[in-house]
């Protein structure tokens, strides 16, 4: 198992029947009603893509920032957007640059260089801008912390915008206007709203016309928003829809390029699309040190250059790949020497700053720890984190502030400046906070399952139908299923032995193939014939025309045969799911029967672990695994064996002289009937 626990969730039958006859598809509203939405009014609440645009206005400082562009643009002042080497800051730029050049301002476009600037306003880069005439900055997507660059700013004669929406330190920058949903005053009632969506809202108060800026830029917004896996809600799931469907046809000769060169063009642009396909390539960029190509590719309208630029996007993200490759086993190699306890925290000379946040996620993601990759160069070193099962980084490096040079970000992702000398004082430091939060009652290491299902619920139609809750996201996440007792028909490691592949058959249904990216190591612990439990995402693979279901594991586990059972017959409350799959029908009791009185003739004693005897039931007479022990306590209650059970091992004997005693006399029967 990945996670410690399962949490798997319940839904109300009468609920699920309600939201079906509302044409939502079976498996939607067995997750709806588990996620608390029964109703068709909170089902519509959630999911409505039409939800009114919150006036920019209502923003802190909205209106002095307004004042101050628009007397620059009148007075032909020359300005700078400065952003960020992320998608998020890449579109936020591209937006803002674009739409202020077209209101005639002479405006440049400037990314910091990850590696020779690091991220966000820094003194290098202010007084190169000054040199080239700046004289007014806005920063989108950055600048929160930027305390002493506005200083800096205010000494060179520079007026400083702050547009950003990471979290706020106890000190705002003294800038001309600070906007940022997080500031402690704020009065905007919308906080998840990212580094686009505030350059998005400061162009619609510059224009005065929402509507038409949302027209113009809803691409860019849904790239930016979903690449920062911001809350798929509210206004932010009204232009990500929007967006999505603006990029089924793409207008802007940069996006029509790079989907063109990820070979998508044939294929609907979907949240997934954007989160697994594109974003990597326009991140490619900024992690390689070129993060304006990315702009220049986003601005264009040459389309012999937009394709140029976005076959580079391609071959930088290759390199990238490779150079995470090399990182990732160099940092394998380190937590095979000593393995991580509460936490990761590992520091290598020379490891790329681009590349060191996607191994970050990558290692939280398979040790499903905390993780904090320090890139050391000399004396100093600079982190990437990775938040796992909602610890705080951003308040845990506030809390270690002393043993760091600086530090930004929010609750899921941040970096820091560290010295080499203080390294090991952090990892204490940060190992004793994760340990307290996992042992407290606010952190579990579990994962959160929407529902259980049986086999006869993987249906094309059933699948197709979860496009109902598209987009997917933070706050509207991709649905988690589960399914009991699969019996693996193939087990193979595929991808240079990093992923595992396999092929499974749930009851008495088709089989389904099934892959877990990342855990191509297991393919040696699994066995054909073995029995597991699977948590995954569903989704539909489409190879030469020919669609099939896939599951997209994200956790398995050995079936424990007799725990459902177990705790059906101590009382325990069952959820739907959960009784689905104990209901009996004639044929399996039939079954049973067919192999026990083959197995042994009448009188001799069977002793055999639980576990064991189940499976060879299973495999025999292709009985569902988990409706055996039902069966077994059937024909004895029928009188027709005689069945000792504990925990591990069962003891059974077909009794002498078995008249035929009709199924309908047993009260298991008629209680978990499922004819």
């Amino acid at each position: 198992m990945k996670y410690g626990t399962w949490e798997i969730a319940s839904y109300r039958a009468e609920a699920v029947a309600s939201l079906q006859q509302c044409g939502y598809g079976e498996l939607t509203a067995r997750v709806l009603s588990a996620r608390g939405y029964e109703a068709p009014s909170q089902v519509q609440a959630l999911l409505q893509t039409d939800a009114p645009l919150i006036d920019p206005f209502e923003m802190k400082e909205m209106a002095q920032a307004v004042k101050i562009i628009e007397k620059a643009i009148a007075e032909d002042v020359c300005m700078a957007i400065f952003g960020d080497y992320d998608v998020d800051g890449i579109t936020a730029t591209c937006l803002l640059t674009e739409y202020l050049r077209r209101r005639g301002a002479r405006c440049l476009a400037h990314i910091p260089g990850r590696m020779e600037e690091g991220y966000g306003l820094n003194p290098t880069a202010i007084e190169q801008l000054h040199a080239q005439g700046v004289r007014l900055i806005i920063t989108v997507d950055c600048g929160i912390t930027a305390v002493e660059e506005a200083e800096l700013c205010k000494k060179l004669g520079i007026t400083l915008v702050i547009t950003d929406h990471h979290e706020c330190k106890e000190q705002l920058p003294q800038a001309a206007a600070v906007i940022d949903p997080h500031r402690p005053d704020r009065t905007y009632p919308h906080t998840g709203l990212c580094g686009v969506g505030i350059a998005f809202k400061l162009v619609s108060a510059l224009e005065g016309d929402q509507e038409r800026v949302a027209q113009e830029y809803c691409d860019l917004f849904c790239l930016g928003t979903i690449a920062d896996v911001m809350p798929l809600t509210g206004e932010n799931r009204n232009l990500v829809v929007r967006g999505l469907d603006a990029l089924q046809q793409p207008r802007r000769l940069g996006i029509r390029a790079l989907i063109e060169a990820c070979e998508c063009s044939d294929k609907p642009i979907t949240a997934s699309t954007i989160g697994y396909v594109l974003a990597p390539r326009i991140n490619a960029a900024g992690r390689m040190e070129h993060a304006l190509l990315a702009v220049e590719l986003f601005l264009t309208d040459n389309p012999k250059k937009a394709q140029e630029l976005a076959q580079m996007l391609c071959k930088l993200n290759k390199e990238r790949q490779a150079i995470e490759t090399e990182i990732y086993r160099q940092a394998m190699a380190q937590l095979k020497k000593s393995p991580p306890k509460h936490a990761i925290v590992l520091a290598g000379n020379d490891w790329h700053q681009g590349v060191v946040g996607i191994v970050a996620s990558r290692l939280c993601e398979e040790y499903c720890l905390p993780t904090f990759l320090i890139c050391l160069n000399g004396e100093h070193g600079k982190a990437s984190s990775r938040s796992y099962g909602g610890f705080n980084l951003f308040g845990a490096l506030r809390e270690l502030s002393d043993l760091l040079v600086g530090y930004g970000g929010h609750e899921l992702a941040a970096g820091f400046t560290i010295l080499r000398q203080h390294i090991d004082a952090f990892r204490r430091g940060i190992n004793q906070r994760v340990e307290h939060y996992f042992s407290s009652t606010q952190g579990k290491k579990s994962l959160q399952i929407d529902c259980e299902i049986t086999g006869r619920l993987l249906t094309e139609q059933n699948v197709d139908a979860l496009g109902q809750l598209e987009p997917s996201g933070t706050g509207c996440a991709k649905p988690v299923f589960c399914l009991s007792a699969a019996v693996v028909e193939r087990v193979s490691a595929i991808g240079g032995g990093r992923h595992l592949r396999l092929r499974l058959r749930v009851e008495d249904t088709a089989p389904v193939h099934a892959i877990f990216f990342g855990a191509g190591s297991l393919a040696k612990q699994i066995a054909i014939g073995d029995h597991l439990d699977v948590a995954f995402h569903l989704n539909i693979n489409e190879y030469h025309g020919v669609r099939s279901i896939q599951l997209n594991l994200l956790d398995l586990r050995r079936s424990a045969v007799s725990e459902l059972y177990d705790s059906y017959c101590c009382g325990k409350q069952l959820t739907e799911a959960e009784r689905e799959s104990l209901s009996i029908r004639r044929s399996d009791v039939t079954a049973v029967w067919r192999y026990l009185t083959k197995l042994a003739p009448a009188g001799t004693l069977l002793h055999s672990p639980t576990e064991e005897l189940c499976i060879a039931i299973a495999q025999q007479e292709n009985c569902p695994i988990r409706r055996i022990l039902v069966c077994l306590d059937i024909l004895s209650e029928l009188g027709l064996l005689f069945v000792c059970r504990d925990h591990y091992s069962v003891q059974l004997r077909v009794l002498p002289n078995s008249k035929k005693n009709p199924l309908e006399n047993s009260r298991l029967y008629q209680t978990l009937r499922g004819d």
